[in-house]
């Protein structure tokens, strides 16, 4: 069941997203060589609580940090460790917020750099600002009277049209009452776009951009019931904003 929010939800969630937003930009600007995931998580869970919001991630039944952090390899749902950052790492920040009984949900992924003049021709910079770039045409293409398959050929689009890889098994989701509701929102078409969910204004999802250098395959990567990595060893990337559907386009909630 897809949940329709009213004006004043969408405000909420406006709110709890400038919270989200602000927090997890603060994080990253801490990510850099020799600080550690579970660093990164304590600070996350600070700058939450110091907003007014409450770490969203820490809702869910088992789950007991305030961000999933998915260092090189690993796709989704890591958990933050004692492994400090080097060097050349890929780090993607995935964090929720609740507030005011609303969730909202974001991910951003960098570069681990010493100096940001560096430039090198291994790809991942590339890598990277395709998987940006993937997110935002799929934001473009959230307009109202639209269908989540419009947002999904745009992801697919970008992103296969560059040799990556969109992994199957993970996607984008409603969110709100509930940190994943209805509709699904892959960033891939399984099926004729006529046949998925219209976007109609209230609707609140999260694009979600689940992308790898290599195949697409992933796998449990450690007995910690989490942890998502890709199978070939590959780099992975993930982007996400939440937004709402109205009729003035696309409102990014978290920004």
């Amino acid at each position: 069941m897809i949940h329709i929010k009213t004006d004043k939800e969408v405000k909420i969630m406006q709110e709890g997203g400038k919270i989200l937003a602000d927090a997890l930009f603060e994080v990253l600007r801490h990510v850099r060589v020799g600080v550690s995931e579970s660093e990164l998580d304590q600070l996350a869970e600070k700058l939450i609580l110091q907003k007014g919001g409450e770490p969203g991630f820490k809702k869910v039944e088992g789950y007991k940090h305030a961000i999933c952090i998915s260092t090189n390899d690993v796709v989704v749902h890591g958990i933050p460790t004692d492994y400090k950052l080097k060097e050349d790492d890929k780090v993607g920040i995935d964090c929720g917020v609740y507030y005011k009984g609303l969730h909202t949900d974001m991910a951003q992924t960098v570069r681990v750099q010493s100096s940001k003049l560096s430039q090198k021709s291994d790809g991942i910079d590339k890598f990277l600002k395709i998987g940006e770039r993937a997110m935002w045409e799929g934001i473009k293409a959230a307009k109202l009277g639209a269908r989540v398959g419009d947002i999904s050929k745009a992801i697919q689009d970008t992103v296969e049209g560059q040799g990556y890889s969109i992994v199957r098994s993970l996607i984008g989701h409603g969110v709100g009452r509930e940190l994943h509701e209805d509709p699904e929102v892959p960033g891939f078409l399984n099926e004729p776009i006529v046949k998925t969910p219209l976007l109609r204004k209230g609707m609140t999802i999260a694009i979600e951009i689940i992308y790898n250098m290599g195949k697409r395959d992933v796998v449990y990567s450690n007995s910690d019931g989490w942890t998502i990595k890709t199978k070939d060893g590959s780099l992975s990337g993930l982007f996400e904003r939440s937004i709402a559907i109205t009729g003035k386009g696309p409102l990014i909630l978290t920004q």
